[in-house]
């Protein structure tokens, strides 16, 4: 089936004209209706526009046009702006709002030759572990639909899991790409802070947001984050670093290079299989010729709490724009307060209103040199940890999730609980580093994807994905496919 391809298989196809973009667009599009209606990763989709996009690749291709997406069916989270498409990032309070323009990642996607399509459920504002605070329901795991996917791109994994698109972009905040595609089974990568344009991106938390792939394998990764790459002038966070050839550094051979399993991260409240996972993963990279040696990360005890207070911090400022004033639906009142009380009360869900709670209390007087100041400097420990730690190993190894997948509603009433999901993943946002998940096992019952975190120097993408995928070849977890 087309829509089971990967990215460089079927641009192969599509190349020998044994398929056409129109035949790959459709099986994605028929894999929607068949089992959209228990996974429920789409909010929505446009067929007869992404069709057309797709006739358009096919004339391109016919023409003898090169390009590495051309024909490729990409799906989007719901948070990147995509011109005439609805902008919701998963909450009410945009209401009928339709974006006027194209995100700098979409328009890199479009000038790949990507058949651009579908708006994916996530977490509202990408405020949360499991894709459950979604105001358009709840979106499910693959392997286990009484399960969660992860969040707050758990519309992004899922999609790629079930065959519904090719690949997505997904957005990572504090672990919103690696998280979700570890509890689906496939291949999550989170660039560099700066290395993708976040322009047309909503912020949730501008310090730490991130554009991502979900893909199939390791090299689509590296094929999507080439296209993504690069500077743009209108994001101020964005470096104008060299773009490599990602797809030309997965060679396979990783003999010599050192890798680093933080004592830190083997902590107490982890799966046994989890563990089980990561240490026959250890032994794996020693057979292909790498170097496991144990490393200290010595703050990263202090990484949740310093990601709770900067990310709520910058929502509570980000969030400030949905007032029923500028744009987004208006609940009316008698006043100006009154209005934006009642806008922001209907519109926002419970998760966001306590993340908005929670940033306006530490930045606010008396509150922001004991929370907000004091996280900023931690925030500096836990980055200057992992730059020690790269002056003496090539990546770091760890879980990336404590357990498989949870229970739909299981922690839905205890936030900290929920939080905790993301224990492994933050601290790479907050350091500002490059992180990559990739399935390196199942539990036995029920059967769920466990994920394996390789993470990289800044800007060291190229070596990251060339470990990653080493260690994808050399086992079969990438082959799996969910039955549902």
């Amino acid at each position: 089936m087309l829509n089971q391809l990967t990215i460089s298989g079927l641009t192969a196809r599509l190349a020998r004209r044994e398929v056409s973009a129109r035949e790959a667009t459709q099986a994605c599009l028929d894999q929607i209706q068949r089992v959209d209606g228990k996974i429920h990763a789409f909010i929505s989709h446009d067929a007869a526009d992404a069709l057309a996009q797709a006739d358009a690749a096919d004339r391109e291709i016919a023409a003898g046009v090169n390009k590495p997406l051309l024909g490729v069916p990409i799906a989007i989270k719901d948070v990147l702006a995509v011109k005439g498409q609805p902008l919701n990032c998963g909450s009410r309070i945009l209401g009928n709002f339709i974006s006027p323009y194209d995100a700098t990642a979409i328009e890199k996607l479009k000038a790949a030759g990507a058949v651009v399509f579908g708006r994916l459920n996530m977490d509202e504002f990408a405020m949360g572990s499991s894709t459950e605070n979604s105001a358009f329901g709840i979106t499910r795991n693959p392997w286990d639909t009484a399960r969660i996917p992860g969040g707050s791109s758990g519309g992004s994994a899922a999609a790629v899991v079930a065959d519904e698109c090719i690949a997505s972009l997904g957005t990572d905040t504090g672990g919103s790409v690696r998280q979700p595609a570890a509890l689906c089974g496939c291949v999550g990568l989170k660039p560099t802070y700066g290395r993708v344009s976040r322009y047309g991106l909503v912020a949730y938390a501008s310090s730490l947001d991130q554009i991502g792939p979900c893909t199939k394998d390791v090299r689509d990764s590296a094929t999507l984050l080439g296209v993504l790459s690069g500077h743009d002038l209108r994001d101020s966070t964005s470096v104008p670093q060299p773009v490599p050839d990602y797809a030309k550094a997965l060679t396979g051979d990783i003999r010599g290079l050192k890798l680093g399993l933080p004592k830190e991260y083997m902590i107490g409240g982890l799966d046994a299989e989890v563990k089980a996972a990561v240490d026959a993963a250890m032994k794996k990279f020693t057979e292909l010729g790498a170097e496991v040696v144990e490393i200290s990360l010595p703050h990263t005890d202090y990484a949740i709490a310093t990601y709770y207070i900067i990310a709520t911090a910058e929502a509570s400022a980000n969030l400030a724009r949905f007032d029923g004033i500028r744009y987004c639906a208006r609940v009316d009142g008698n006043d100006p307060i009154e209005l934006y009380a009642r806008t922001r009360g209907a519109g926002f869900g419970p998760e966001v209103k306590r993340r908005i709670i929670l940033g306006t209390y530490v930045l606010s007087s008396g509150y922001y040199d004991a929370y907000y100041l004091r996280a900023q400097k931690v925030r500096t420990l836990i980055r200057n940890d992992f730059l020690k730690a790269f002056e003496t190993v090539d990546a770091i190894v760890t879980p990336t999730t404590p357990t498989a997948a949870f229970k739909v509603g299981e922690k839905a009433d205890d936030p900290l609980q929920m939080y905790l999901s993301d224990i492994f993943t933050i601290s790479c946002n907050l350091a500002g580093i490059c992180g990559v998940s990739v399935p390196c096992g199942f539990t036995k019952t029920p059967k769920l994807p466990i994920g394996l975190q390789l993470l990289g120097r800044p800007f060291g993408e190229e070596a990251l994905l060339k470990i990653a995928h080493a260690y994808e070849q050399a086992t079969p977890w990438h082959k799996e496919k969910a039955a549902f």
